[in-house]
């Protein structure tokens, strides 16, 4: 059995043939749009290389611009960061220059993308510190897996951990180098050059703190 299928209707508009577009020699060379293109790249390039060494270069984040291409030079120009930009991690000291955080394991719990390992250690007895019950051994952060939503701030008892460095990471070129362990986090600086933390807080094994210690926990 065959099938017959119902035949397309013709149109009957017309069709009339486009023709091919001709191009004179300087349009098939290419040629001198290619040094027309060049030599306006060099002109920005003079005139950009010429107020940089008279340090009249105009700052294209505070400054109106000219009309042309202005970029900026990072890492020589930076455009200001507002204060509570998210920066790489540092780890806060106290007076002592010893890291303020007690390995509460707060930070780690709260981060979403589990980048932070801290494996906690305890004071002993005789320590100057005796006061406090743990300190981190290792502190490592994965700033790979790092989402920088700056939960592990909020989540801190202590002021330990902050993100006000100003810095972002670093494009490196092995995984091994993105992962930041405690000597490198307690290096690092805040916005302002500072290490220790502003939280006037008073803990334990401190000459203010109100509470009780180890040693006078039983009497």
């Amino acid at each position: 059995m065959s099938t017959t299928f119902p035949k397309k209707p013709q149109s009957s508009a017309k069709v009339a043939p486009v023709p091919r577009p001709t191009h004179d020699l300087r349009e098939k060379a290419y040629l001198p749009e290619i040094l027309a293109g060049v030599g306006v790249s060099m002109k920005h390039f003079f005139m950009n290389t010429r107020d940089m060494i008279k340090g009249q270069r105009p700052d294209p984040v505070l400054e109106r611009l000219d009309d042309g291409v202005t970029a900026i030079s990072y890492p020589e120009q930076k455009r200001p960061y507002p204060e509570r930009f998210r920066g790489v991690h540092r780890l806060t000291l106290r007076e002592d220059q010893s890291p303020r955080c007690v390995a509460c394991l707060c930070c780690s719990t709260a981060c979403p993308a589990q980048c932070i390992f801290i494996e906690a250690g305890e004071y002993p007895e005789g320590d100057k510190r005796r006061g406090y019950e743990k300190y981190p051994v290792k502190f490592v952060i994965d700033e790979l897996r790092c989402i920088f939503c700056g939960y592990c701030v909020e989540a801190c008892p202590c002021d330990a951990i902050r993100m006000d460095t100003g810095m972002h990471a670093v494009p490196y070129d092995s995984r091994d180098q993105f992962i930041y362990e405690k000597d490198l986090l307690m290096s690092f600086e805040s916005i302002d050059g500072t290490r220790e933390t502003a939280n006037p807080r008073h803990e334990p094994g401190d000459p203010t703190h109100p509470g009780l210690d180890r040693e006078h926990a039983h009497h």
